[in-house]
């Protein structure tokens, strides 16, 4: 049955919805409404009369207007008819015009830069770089809630493998969801795991999908970097409406999406040809290697982001079954092929002379991503069953990734010691020796998500004037995930350059099964206060069950001013990824890497199952109008997160040995030493402490029609995380170090501040945007050009330590971003732009902290892109 836009696009109970009838209709926002015969509408009288009520006290001030301007929600509320500025928690939406106002092609790029308490990580490498994650108010990805149409969002597959603020996160990409078929995004900025589940901590995103049954959109945008050259982008949309019947919509939406690369290209000490005394050399470009060339610029390409094909698919789909039931569904797909440039590997000689045919002038790996991902969900909606609404419903959703590796070699299978008989050998090659592939498959990652939900949602009235709103239901989930090894090649004799590939060891199929279920109480016990109560427990099969509640307040003193706040308590349970995946490489003289939390090898380290991470959330603020349309909303917040799942420290020696003897990784015959043997797990191994504050306001001076609107608008985060508790490992040494600690506590800015002006006069309309990224600080290690004499306070060599850094601090920034845009008649708009025109970069590392062949630029660091000014051209038709 058609529905208000908002409440279509929840997918959550439409609780004053009129029931369908076949005898008459009334046309509502482009689609066909039914309405009630007389003797239905009896019955549902009282039940109307509370919705009546609830409806009025959502909007509790006497004689306030409703701000018809402003979007109903759905997220952290079950009640209807609450617009944000209403609601008991902060909640921000951002329409999809603003998100193409934005500039960006990207989704998360674009909350990005519109939404002060949420970044995207700058840049990553290997893998890491090949999907896109958001993080909120200065926490790990993975504690981001992200729903589509209130249906919970299958994650990624793809696992982050370094070490680094998302360490071991594999969120939601928010990336493979069309971004024209988003209406608009709500945003709770409220722990609401008693709401949801697992995951919200940090807040929680919802993606609301178009659903109009009419029209038609088209829309192209192209741009580039226009100082470096490269990182050319394009991107098509389309999208559409059409009816089913009388009583039914299709809203089908696609896009195709390209980016070039962007390369930040930067010095390589090892082809300078010059080096400070005292520095190490190793490994240097020497000019030695018959038919070798060095690089003319002496740079490597290192610092780049992906070139990246992507096609998306959505459609949405609704219809009557009969009077009071309604049938809906979703389905998405995107598929996408990324590449990121490993950077410029010169020949040396340790390469062996087959290594120097191939590749006569270095090797410069790519490693590839190609990646599926789908989803499905069919519901039912229902009216009038024993006086509740209802909906039931099934999500499908997966993703596959295809890890693969070009332009690259596998030195081992060239080099002489290389093995083809004896299969206990290190150096053992199953597919021979004297040659080497120059493509590989690493591995595939694998991960499903099947989740159905029963909801219940009632309205009573007690004595006439005490509205209650009763929600309960349940949901069960099947989690999935699979990581298949790779060729032989891309992982035996020590694998192929650039990104080796994942033994069979590591390889398996793993699943849970998750049961949930809650109870949600709305009460407006006076005229001018509202209370909600929630409580949740879910139980997994792998580990440990929860219990969560909440219970949040407002109060409406005036139509001016209103308070509220909001106290409970969340958790997330460790990914499937975080509790299997393992990585091992093994070299010619050694062996290291991730073990599996959940193996018995890493039990010999000191391992025990990995347990839910769990949060005290409060959170208390101020929502103002001071003068008509002045808006303002002041909002503290504290995150007290516990058993954060963090690296469990790295372990060398006899019990890194026998720990990977047990998992089954033969020892290098070469191996001297057993302290160039390590391994490291997962673990519950840090508790943090974050606080902060939101500001938002807002306001739009309307002129004399010569002059046009000018809407003014200001958003600031402040953030702070704390350390209140570091693990121990199993030989009594802190799990975290200087720099694992800044992961947590400082890659993320301090503050953010978003500064717009969008002014409309006549056909032309100017958006100016303003950004200041606060400070971030990290501890980086001493490298190369760190001079041999120089030693650590704590004792050892300064150069390469793992327990002495230098503090390094990306100072404040700020990025400017234009848009003019002219709209030539009522189909068509056309506008021009640049974000980030004057082209601001993160600040520079010294060359002592900079790695050999690396980045320029401090990698980890959660504030301003690498990718400099990026200009752009769009243009928009609507029929």
């Amino acid at each position: 049955m058609a529905q208000t836009a908002s409440a279509a696009s929840s997918g959550n109970l439409p609780m004053t919805q009129v029931p369908v009838s076949k005898k008459r209709h009334v046309a509502t926002e482009g689609r066909t409404r039914q309405v009630q015969p007389a003797a239905v509408a009896q019955a549902g009288k009282k039940r109307r009369a509370a919705a009546m009520v609830l409806s009025r006290q959502a909007n509790i001030a006497e004689n306030q207007p409703l701000p018809k301007d402003e979007q109903v929600i759905v997220t952290g509320t079950r009640s209807t008819n609450v617009r944000a500025r209403q609601s008991m928690s902060p909640v921000v939406v951002v329409s999809g015009a603003k998100l193409a106002q934005s500039g960006s092609m990207n989704t998360s790029d674009a909350l990005a830069r519109l939404y002060p308490s949420l970044e995207v990580t700058p840049r990553g490498h290997n893998t890491n770089a090949l999907t896109s994650f958001i993080e909120m108010r200065g926490l790990d990805p993975n504690e981001v809630l992200v729903l589509v149409n209130g249906k919970r969002r299958h994650s990624t597959a793809n696992i982050v493998q370094k070490s680094g603020p998302e360490f071991a996160s594999s969120s939601v990409d928010l990336n493979m969801i069309p971004s024209n078929m988003i209406d608009h995004i709500e945003i709770l900025e409220d722990g609401a795991a008693a709401m949801y589940g697992s995951d919200a901590i940090a807040g929680v995103v919802n993606v609301i999908t178009k659903k109009q049954d009419h029209g038609l959109n088209l829309s192209g945008q192209t741009g580039a970097n226009a100082y470096n050259g490269d990182g050319w982008q394009y991107q098509f949309n389309a999208d559409g409406g059409l009816k089913l019947g009388n009583d039914g919509y299709m809203h089908i939406s696609g896009q195709v999406y390209h980016t070039d690369h962007m390369v930040a290209y930067s010095q390589d000490h090892g082809m300078l040809g010059y080096w400070p005394a005292g520095a190490d050399t190793s490994g240097y470009y020497a000019g030695v290697v018959p038919g070798a060339k060095a690089n003319t610029g002496k740079v490597n390409n290192y610092t780049n982001t992906p070139e990246e094909t992507r096609e998306n698919l959505g459609i949405d789909f609704g219809k009557s079954v009969t009077d009071n039931i309604d049938f809906y569904g979703q389905v998405i797909y995107a598929h996408r092929h990324a590449e990121i440039l490993e950077g410029y590997e010169y020949p040396d000689l340790d390469w062996p002379s087959g290594a120097t045919t191939m590749y006569p002038n270095g090797v410069e790996p790519i490693t590839q991503i190609d990646e599926n991902d789908y989803s499905a969900t069919l519901g039912l909606k229902g009216r009038h069953f024993l006086g509740f609404d209802w909906d039931l419903s099934t999500t499908w959703g997966a993703d596959s990734d295809r890890i693969s590796e070009k332009d690259s070699i596998n030195l081992g299978m060239l080099a002489s010691n290389c093995n083809a008989v004896d299969t206990t050998s290190s150096r053992y090659s199953q597919n021979g020796c004297g040659y080497s592939p120059t493509k590989f498959w690493d591995y595939t990652e694998k991960n499903a998500q099947w989740t159905n939900n029963l909801d219940f949602r009632r309205q009573f009235m007690i004595g006439h004037a005490f509205p209650i709103g009763l929600s309960f239901g349940a949901e069960q989930r099947m989690d999935e995930y699979q990581l298949v090894s790779g060729n032989p090649d891309s992982y035996q004799t020590g694998g192929a350059e650039g990104h080796a590939g994942i033994p069979p060891q590591s390889a398996g199929k793993w699943s849970r099964d998750v049961w949930a279920g809650y109870v949600d109480v709305n009460l407006h016990p006076i005229k001018h206060l509202q209370i909600d109560l929630a409580g949740r427990y879910e139980y997994y099969t792998d580990t440990q069950d929860t219990e969560t509640g909440k219970i949040s307040a407002r109060y409406d003193f005036s139509r001016r001013i209103a308070v509220r706040g909001t106290i409970s308590n969340g958790f997330r349970a460790p990914t499937l990824q975080e509790e299997h995946f393992s990585r091992m490489n093994v070299y010619t003289d050694s062996v290291r890497g991730l073990l599996p939390v959940s193996s018995e090898a890493a039990k010999i380290l000191g391992a025990s199952p990995l347990k839910p991470e769990r949060s005290t959330n409060a959170s208390g603020g101020v929502v103002l109008e001071p003068v008509n349309g002045f808006h303002v909303e002041a909002d503290v917040y504290q995150i007290n997160l516990r058993d954060r799942i963090v690296q469990g420290g790295t372990v060398s020696g006899e019990e890194a040995l026998e720990a990977i003897n047990n998992f089954g990784f033969a020892i290098p015959a070469a191996a001297t030493k057993v302290s160039d043997f390590n391994a490291y797990y997962l673990s519950n191994g840090a508790s943090t402490r974050t606080q902060g504050l939101d500001i938002k306001a807002d306001y739009t001076f309307r002129f004399r029609p010569d002059y046009g609107t000018l809407n003014l608008s200001m958003a600031l985060n402040l953030n702070r995380t704390r350390l209140h508790h570091n693990g121990t490992s199993l030989l009594g040494k802190p799990l975290l170090n200087a720099q694992t600690i800044g992961y947590l506590t400082t890659a993320y800015p301090r503050s953010k501040i978003i500064l717009s002006a969008l002014w409309k006069v006549g056909n032309w309309d100017i958006n100016v945007r303003q950004t200041r990224y606060g400070e971030t600080t990290e501890m980086l290690e001493y490298q190369d050009w760190t001079p041999a004499s120089a030693t650590c306070p704590s004792g050892g060599a300064l150069r390469y330590s793992s327990s002495c850094f230098s503090q390094f601090r990306n100072t404040p920034r700020w990025l400017t971003d234009l848009q003019i845009g002219y709209r030539i008649n009522k189909n068509l708009h056309v506008a021009v732009g640049a974000n980030n025109i004057f082209n601001v970069r993160p600040r520079e590392v010294s060359q002592q902290l900079k790695v050999a062949e690396g980045s320029q630029y401090d990698q980890d660091s959660v504030q301003v892109p690498i990718n400099g000014g990026y200009y752009f051209g769009r243009i928009d038709a609507n029929f």
